[in-house]
């Protein structure tokens, strides 16, 4: 089985490639444009894969609330190309919690009504709906997402302890931290199994506060949690909308006969080691 990972130098993507070995080819700009219908259609012609992940997307939420056109192009038409050339192959599209507004108040399941309320949320809803129109299509929403590469939440906590004496964050808005190596681990157990197309949730289960997961960070890393301090989204405003519910449910992939990810707390626990030495 032949994968093609599209996005391939991005958090996601590099643990993709990692895991996948020589199973699979990895693309990113300039080597692919993905706003370019002949550079999609060229380059998946050329491998012919079986499997096409496409984790490359338009991440700058606050950015696209004035360039919701340029946010379009990467995270609407886009996936649009690639499900155009990618025909004769399964695949796998990776979307955001931020397609919901974050006004629920139980986990949102896969068939829930998305509702973004957000620029960024709008593009990647536009991308799920023309990925979906392709027959083996399987969309796969994340959410919190960190890891051992690139920039994120969790490595920014970290230089902050380093730097700060306390640190005030958001208790207000709740979500599922989720290891980018987890994710792709499901990524790839959804590739290859018998699973049917369609939506599916991959964050690590549980939920906690951005609060509570810095708290958690502190707590692994041997510094002290109550140099921690709650408050509430308000005092950080920002251009773009953060959802204050980001849970999803992950009954689809009991319906599938697969497991769920596992708690976010385990996961962190196992990464926390890999980022801090990355750091280093």
């Amino acid at each position: 089985m032949t994968w093609l990972v599209i996005g391939s130098r991005g958090q996601l993507g590099t643990d993709l490639m990692d895991l996948l070995g020589d199973g699979a080819v990895g693309l990113d700009v300039p080597d692919i444009d993905i706003t370019d219908v002949d550079s999609v259609s060229d380059a998946v012609y050329d491998l012919n894969p079986d499997v096409i992940v496409n984790c490359a997307a338009y991440t700058a939420v606050d950015a696209a609330e004035s360039d919701e056109a340029r946010a379009d192009m990467v995270n609407g038409l886009g996936p649009a190309n690639i499900a155009e050339a990618a025909s004769q192959a399964r695949l796998i599209h990776v979307s955001t919690d931020y397609v919901f507004d974050g006004s629920a108040t139980s986990p949102y399941a896969e068939s829930a009504e998305p509702a973004p309320a957000s620029a960024y949320g709008r593009t990647k809803l536009r991308g799920e709906q023309a990925v979906s129109r392709h027959p083996e299509a399987y969309i796969v929403r994340t959410a919190w997402l960190y890891g051992v590469h690139g920039q994120n939440f969790v490595k920014t906590m970290l230089g902050l302890e380093q730097t700060k004496e306390t640190l005030s964050v958001v208790d207000d808005q709740v979500g599922q931290p989720t290891w980018s190596r987890d994710l792709a681990r499901q990524i790839i157990l959804l590739g290859e199994s018998d699973a049917q197309p369609g939506i599916y949730h991959g964050t690590n289960s549980g939920q906690t506060s951005w609060y509570g997961l810095t708290r958690r960070i502190f707590e692994l890393i041997g510094a002290d949690p109550g140099r921690v301090l709650p408050t509430t989204t308000d005092q950080f405003p920002r251009p773009a909308p953060r959802p204050p519910y980001s849970v999803l449910s992950h009954d689809r992939w009991a319906d599938s006969s697969l497991p769920e990810m596992r708690p976010w707390d385990q996961a962190l626990e196992q990464a926390l080691p890999l980022i801090v030495a990355e750091m280093a």
